[in-house]
């Protein structure tokens, strides 16, 4: 079994280096004239587009192969009232030298839209909303020309009960675009919907399915994880890429939804070892809060724990 790990967003050991920058609706509307707006617009998205192929660059210097791009990265690109906002044209030139970048070195990038996009919303204008949002990461992967891309998102609510939230998502999200329901893929969350609920909707949807274990530890019946985890794998059985899954550790107890900075190695061992009775490659987005330098330290971590662990390069490796 060959693991390779990956980090979100933001590298920290790049400083004033960030694809996020942003530039609110309230900023955007005290600008005097279209041309003043639009000038705003093409200088913060200019700014992210750079940065993040330096952050591609980074990450091709250390052998880090995943990671996942910032939803902000086109600042309004979604916002119902800048419908002026051409960047896809603008920037044509930008996504494709960033997706040549990515497919050179055999790259595997996602993306991770905000949770205010709810596919089973009881209000319309919501799930319109989600579908408008959904459309940026689409076009994202058109655009850079990358067809592997997909993009993760929650059950959502639980409005009306589960099983009637559970019903709409399956029936909402049959509704919606070809081009977006194969990029999609489901998540199990911390709080309501469990790795049973979400592998059942991935089963019948047949998309998918991305197990974040913390979320797991922090919402479950008492399931046992490694009963599971075939299951969830071969739910990626017709996709090129291997499996993903979202690995963190809590910053206050067991059971805190929150983030630590770091990863818990003796907890990630641990569950890579329970992965290995099922044999299948698999790649783990590491959430931390101190992202690459996370990853860093995980793998020195490993290292000295597990010395028989086979590194095939500075963030793969096999057992």
């Amino acid at each position: 079994m060959r693991v390779r790990i990956g980090y979100v967003a933001i590298a920290l050991n790049l400083p004033k280096i960030t694809s996020s920058s942003s530039v609110t609706f309230k900023t955007y509307s005290k600008l005097c004239s279209k041309q003043e707006r639009l000038d705003k617009l093409k200088k913060v998205t200019l700014s992210n587009m750079n940065d993040l192929y330096k952050i591609l660059q980074y990450n091709i210097e250390n052998e880090i192969h995943f990671y996942r791009i910032t939803s902000k990265l086109v600042p309004l690109a979604t916002h119902p009232e800048v419908d002026d906002w051409n960047y896809r044209n603008i920037f044509k030139r930008d996504f494709e030298i960033i997706g040549e970048l990515i497919r050179k070195y055999n790259l595997r990038v996602d993306t991770h839209p905000d949770q205010f996009n709810v596919i089973n919303s009881t209000r319309e204008e919501v799930v319109k909303s989600t579908e408008r949002n959904l459309w940026f990461h689409v076009n994202l992967f058109n655009d850079i020309n990358y067809k592997l891309g997909k993009m993760i998102i929650h059950v959502g609510g639980s409005q009306g009960g589960k099983d009637k939230a559970i019903d709409r998502f399956i029936n909402n999200f049959r509704k919606f675009p070809q081009e977006i329901r194969e990029k999609l893929i489901l998540e199990n969350d911390d709080k309501v919907f469990k790795v049973k609920d979400v592998l059942g909707i991935c089963k019948e949807l047949n998309i998918p399915m991305v197990l974040d274990a913390h979320h797991h530890i922090c919402n479950n019946n008492g399931e046992l994880l490694e009963n599971m985890l075939e299951g969830i794998f071969n739910t990626w059985s017709e996709e090129m890429m291997p499996p993903k899954v979202h690995f963190s550790s809590p910053r206050d107890g067991e059971k805190d939804r929150k983030h630590s900075d770091y990863i818990n190695a003796y907890d990630f061992i641990e569950f890579i070892e329970k992965c290995k009775d099922v044999n299948k490659d698999l790649d783990v987005m590491l959430e931390a809060k101190k992202k690459d330098l996370a990853l860093y330290k995980l793998i020195d971590d490993i290292k000295n724990i597990k010395k028989e662990w086979k590194w095939i390069d500075k963030t793969t490796f096999e057992i």
